[in-house]
């Protein structure tokens, strides 16, 4: 079987039994810094082939987008010559990841024990929605981890209903954590030569991610809810009306206050003992944002986004997709690669030395099963 011996990662073989987003999307990581990724379905598929509108020639986007780079097989794991063929490629494997229900793969001779036992080098990376203790037989969905995390209650205005995030916020961060995951795992066995079990649950990723959040009730005793978009410690720091439009308003210090105010024409705002430092501002923010808002609205969005840049105020227009995309391009970031003629969202890493690759397209399913069940027996 053809190799790829580009990236940081290249020679690295990496058996993905995952599926849907978070484990795809990790893998697609891998795959980039040069790993082989060999994805493993079953017999119809990864869901996400089906999850449409929208499609590109009749194949979901949402399948399109985290699967690059990547070769597949269709394997049966309840035919036992499918079988065999599974548990040879995670006796070769140096990763394997899956996201089955823990255990799930255990009647398959496919669970961590089994695995290490005939290849314990191997890094083997299991995601699952609440842990493998009492969480494991709780379905991994990332919309139950924001409801349940708490994520939710965050989120839509204070006197409305909770909200979810507009994309799997925690299957996107649990893909995340499970990469940073293995490749420490990687390191590990670099020194010491034994591969290791590493697990990542959506539950504990939107914990951690929640940060500051989650970090005022632990630490500080205070349970946050929603403040609409509204940030609990600065102020400014939200979507502020302007002549023509909102625009997001940054004071994240209190030289950055003093420069919007200079900006605005209002100079004296930062003497005010009202609002000279952040804590005042923000005990203070309902009588200071009428007087920004009556400034800001004598002039339209983009003129004040041009002026606050310029002079080194944070602030940003609330894009859609396409002009979020377009803005990148405007930067010189390069966000839209080709990958075997699929375009694709570039990998946000940027190396120096190795580059991420971009050489093969989403596979069809077992587009490569021939060629892989040949080169297992050779």
């Amino acid at each position: 079987m053809t190799t790829h011996p580009t990236g940081p990662l290249a020679g690295l073989l990496v058996a993905d039994f995952s599926r849907i987003l978070a484990g795809p999307y990790a893998t697609m990581l891998l795959a980039d810094l040069g790993a082989q990724v060999i994805k493993v379905e079953g017999p119809g598929g990864d869901d996400t082939r089906t999850w449409m509108p929208p499609v590109r020639d009749g194949v979901s986007t949402y399948y399109l987008g985290i699967n690059r780079n990547k070769r597949s097989i269709s394997l049966d794991l309840k035919n036992p010559a499918d079988l065999e063929v599974a548990q040879e490629l995670a006796r070769r494997a140096d990763v394997l990841i899956e996201n089955f229900r823990p255990g799930g793969l255990a009647r398959f001779g496919l669970d961590y024990d089994a695995v290490a036992a005939g290849n314990p080098k191997v890094v083997y990376a299991g995601i699952s929605g609440f842990g493998s203790g009492e969480g494991a037989a709780l379905p991994g969905y990332d919309l139950m981890v924001q409801a349940i995390s708490g994520l939710m209650s965050l989120t839509g205005d204070p006197d409305g209903s909770p909200y979810r995030a507009g994309i799997s916020v925690f299957d996107v961060m649990a893909g995340m954590h499970a990469s940073i995951g293995i490749l420490a795992a990687l390191n590990h066995r670099a020194t010491t030569g034994r591969g290791q079990h590493v697990e990542v649950n959506l539950l504990s990723s939107a914990l951690s991610g929640l940060v500051n959040h989650s970090s005022a009730y632990v630490a500080g005793g205070t349970v946050p809810f929603r403040m609409g978009n509204a940030h609990p410690s600065l102020f400014p720091y939200e979507p502020l009306p302007t002549a023509d439009g909102e625009l997001i308003v940054i004071a994240g210090n209190d030289g950055q206050f003093r420069k919007l105010c200079q900006v605005l024409g209002l100079p004296e705002l930062p003497e005010d003992p009202r609002f000279g430092r952040n804590q005042d501002r923000t005990a203070n923010r309902e009588e200071l944002r009428p007087i920004l808002l009556e400034r800001l609205a004598t002039r339209t969005r983009d003129e004040w986004f041009r002026d606050l840049l310029a002079a080194g105020v944070p602030c940003a227009p609330i894009n859609t997709i396409d002009e979020g995309v377009a803005f990148a391009g405007e930067l010189g970031l390069n966000p839209v690669i080709d990958s075997g003629g699929i375009p694709s969202v570039r990998n946000p890493i940027t190396f120096s030395e190795t580059p991420a690759r971009y050489e093969l397209p989403p596979p069809g399913l077992n587009e490569h099963g021939e060629e892989i069940r040949a080169w297992l027996k050779s």
